[in-house]
């Protein structure tokens, strides 16, 4: 055996063969500093399936994994669960070098796979419900999760081992050598799950609702989730299962994030003085200036936050190009989905336009504002901190009230 890639065993009947990308820094405006995976898996039944590809790069990997257990010739069956590129761009090499009878993918699927690429072979549609017999007594049983997070998404069963291929759905985004959860820090795998569910699923929060329904509908809960970016949940499935079920509820903690940009730093001084106010109000506080922050660290500590607080000074009459990233990118998110409490703080030199720009973008967001923006004129003085101060204790007086009701 010449290569060193290995399939490594998930079950009786399972194999991960899929890719480690350990160069990946942002996953389309997504910041992913510990990298992530491209899951695939091989089921070794009468029919050989191969669950999933790789981005187009990282064929030589997948088919390597591959080659270490079987001859890729022997797969019989390929199935496409989202027709994402980081998924599929591989997928026409891979047909070409295995040969399989039979591509399927949902009905969705098969139109979206056959937008981004011209496949050597015909895909076949599945449908919720449908199985696929694998002989051995393993069936694989498929069902449709749309918009979870694609219109073409779908997961699938192997009820003998109580294996669920969930897609995207339940991933994270890490490289490493530790396929399972339970080999991984507790603390990281909370981490990259939260922003991982914060910048892909939680603008379809309804329809991951629907997909929490349908595994609890199985006949037998599922004691492995295999996703197709992360760890594999093996050691503790439940954990992930539990984590959704609280994001999808919209369960919030005692928390304000305050997020800000500054020119000459008074808006900072703001920022410092609020957060002091939501302390004196006993409220946990993240402050995250935009100099340093990513949009997606953003999302993440937003997901449970019961407050957001937002600075700007002024530029050309507007707020801050990076905020104004931020308040996009947040939009699109749809954090109205859960009850939040809010300000506006900032600083401004001959003209007061920023802050008004940033209250509209608040309240498209349903952020329930407790007052109106908090606009200074240059530096702050000492009463200008003292407001900014009783503005972020009024914040975590209400929000306070708001969770409590």
């Amino acid at each position: 055996m010449n290569s060193p890639f290995r399939a490594i065993q998930v079950s009786d009947h399972v194999w991960w063969v899929g890719a480690i990308d350990w160069d990946l820094a942002d996953f389309h405006g997504y910041s992913t500093p510990r990298g992530s995976t491209y899951n695939a898996f091989l089921i070794d039944a009468e029919t050989v399936t191969l669950i999933d590809t790789v981005k187009t790069e990282y064929v030589d990997e997948l088919m390597a994994r591959i080659s270490s257990f079987i001859h890729p010739e022997r797969i019989d069956l390929v199935v496409s669960n989202h027709s994402e590129p980081d998924h599929t761009s591989g997928l026409a090499e891979v047909i070409r070098l295995t040969n399989p009878k039979r591509v399927v993918a949902s009905k969705a699927g098969v139109k979206a796979l056959a937008a981004h690429y011209s496949l050597p072979v015909e895909v076949e549609a599945v449908g919720e419900g449908q199985t696929i017999d694998l002989g051995g007594g393993l069936d694989l049983v498929f069902h449709e999760t749309r918009m979870a997070h694609w219109p073409d998404s779908m997961m699938c069963t192997l009820g003998a081992e109580r294996v669920l291929f969930s897609n995207d759905i339940f991933g994270l985004h890490l490289a490493g050598g530790e396929r399972f959860d339970g080999a991984v820090d507790p603390a990281v795998l909370l981490q990259e799950a939260t922003a991982y569910y914060a910048n892909i699923f939680w603008p379809v929060s309804p329809a991951v609702a629907g997909v929490l329904k349908k595994i609890d509908a199985l006949p037998r809960p599922p004691a492995v989730i295999a996703p197709d970016h992360g760890p594999v949940w093996r050691d503790s499935p439940g954990t992930i299962l539990d984590l959704y079920r609280g994001w999808v509820e919209g369960k919030t903690v005692n928390k304000a994030v305050v997020v800000y940009d500054t020119m000459w730093g008074s808006t900072a001084k703001l920022a410092h003085a609020a957060a002091e106010g939501l302390i004196a109000g006993g409220m946990g506080v993240k402050l995250l200036p935009l100099s340093k922050s990513p949009r997606s660290e953003i999302a993440a500590e937003l997901l449970e936050a019961s407050a957001l607080l937002v600075g700007t000074s002024n530029l050309n009459g507007r707020m801050l190009p990076r905020l104004a990233d931020v308040l996009t990118y947040l939009g699109g998110l749809k954090p109205k989905s859960r009850p939040m409490k809010g300000a506006v703080f900032g600083s401004h030199g001959w003209a007061d336009k920023a802050s008004r720009q940033v209250r509209e973008w608040l309240e498209a967001m349903q952020v329930e504002l407790v007052a109106d923006p908090l606009s200074v004129n240059y530096v702050p003085d000492r009463e200008a901190l003292n407001a900014a101060r009783k503005l972020g204790k009024q914040v975590a007086q209400e929000a306070s009230v708001a969770r409590s009701r």
